[in-house]
């Protein structure tokens, strides 16, 4: 099975721990979701920077209704800086991202209780040769001539190293590849500035502003 084409999706099935049947606790899922979301309208132009904030560039339909969404969320405000739009909306970023990839039929989702009462929902990857895929290409953009790196695969690469993914990138392999994730960053354009400055944010209990 192909991976999924949205890096939201990619980040979600990453951020998937098969050992433990979910997303583990404590995870900056929403976050990362919205980075991904910005990286990718940034990568094919629908955003563009200026100054330090997000700005629409190409204007034509995205195809893909979470990204649409945010292009309009974007284009209906006031100019806002980056780490904003990380910040907005994350749990909505969760669900819509998690119904996608059930519906690409990546995932099965069954509604669940914890201890028998609180609601929620069990997420199942169908084809773990698809996460396997991914941390495939997360592995060969750290090694590979930084020129034959995809941006999306740069991207991918900043926002797990950002976020201290442990499941994909664990401290001792980001330490050892930080000049490499540093060149990334370049290639990801304000995406991975953007995500650390929102995750700082959530942690000091700040305003996303």
């Amino acid at each position: 099975m192909a991976v999924p084409d949205s890096l939201a999706q990619r980040v979600f099935l990453l951020a998937y721990n098969p050992d433990k049947g979910r997303v583990s606790v404590g995870t900056s899922l929403g976050a990362m979701l919205r980075a991904a979301a910005l990286a990718d309208l940034y990568l094919n132009g629908h955003l563009i920077d200026e100054r330090g904030h997000a700005a629409i560039g190409v204007r034509h339909p995205c195809r893909d209704p979470v990204l649409e969404a945010l292009l309009e969320e974007i284009a209906g405000s006031k100019p806002r800086r980056w780490h904003f739009w990380v910040n907005c909306r994350q749990r909505v970023a969760v669900r819509a991202v998690r119904q996608q990839l059930s519906d690409g039929g990546w995932v099965r989702l069954q509604p669940h209780r914890v201890l028998g009462l609180f609601p929620t929902t069990k997420v199942t990857i169908r084809d773990p040769r698809v996460r396997k895929e991914l941390l495939g290409r997360v592995n060969a953009a750290l090694k590979k001539p930084i020129g034959r790196v995809h941006p999306a695969d740069a991207t991918l690469v900043v926002i797990v190293a950002t976020a201290g993914l442990k499941l994909v990138l664990d401290r001792k392999t980001r330490r050892a590849n930080k000049r490499r994730i540093q060149q990334l960053t370049e290639l990801s354009g304000p995406i991975g500035p953007a995500l650390d400055k929102a995750i700082q944010d959530a942690a000091l209990g700040g305003e996303a502003g």
